[in-house]
């Protein structure tokens, strides 16, 4: 004779512990506090807007000087004009060359020869601040690392483990317009 069985059997716990972790997974803003549109991560469709100007007038390609240090940008939705500067991992270096300097991959991501890496290092989190002129690489002086923002922002020296995350770029109206996410996770490897 079979009993029955009453109650929430296991397969049915099973699918549910996996829907919730999938749901995490592709809503992690739910999880880690970004639920507020100034603490998202950039947006497809976002304009940017110099980080130290009021106005929130939208970049174009002439306002990011050409092989120069960077120009430091959060991106802003362009509805409501939520500038996404509530979190650290939102701030963006921008950097402008001939796009005949750029490497492929890094032609791809560009607008007009303008990149966009996360300001975050890859290697403990500090802030990518430092310009090295003569040599065109970001430093983090923190612990001297250096990225060549011309290929990718690879790693030139230094202990970061990979490369700045890289955020495509778009011209919508000759504006700076975010084309994608970020081609990585921004943050730095925990151990």
């Amino acid at each position: 004779m079979r009993r029955a069985r009453s109650g929430v059997g296991r397969r049915a716990v099973l699918e549910g512990g996996i829907g919730l972790g999938l749901g995490l997974c592709l809503a992690p803003s739910l999880v880690i506090g970004q639920s507020d549109a100034a603490s998202m991560l950039p947006k497809e469709g976002d304009l940017l807007v110099k980080a130290d100007d009021s106005s929130l007038r939208p970049l174009t390609p002439d306002d990011v000087p050409l092989n120069a240090a960077p120009t430091s940008a959060w991106a802003m939705d362009p509805a409501d004009k939520t500038v996404r500067r509530a979190s650290r991992l939102n701030a963006l270096l921008l950097l402008r060359f001939p796009p005949s300097r750029l490497t492929a991959r890094s032609q791809s991501r560009a607008a007009d020869g303008v990149v966009a890496y996360t300001a975050i290092c890859t290697h403990s989190g500090c802030e990518v601040s430092d310009w090295i002129a003569d040599q065109e690489t970001l430093s983090c002086p923190c612990h001297d690392s250096l990225f060549d923002p011309k290929d990718d922002a690879r790693v030139v020296d230094g202990p970061a483990p990979r490369m700045l995350p890289a955020l495509p770029l778009k011209l919508v109206d000759g504006k700076l317009v975010v084309g994608g996410p970020f081609t990585s996770r921004v943050g730095f490897e925990r151990i």
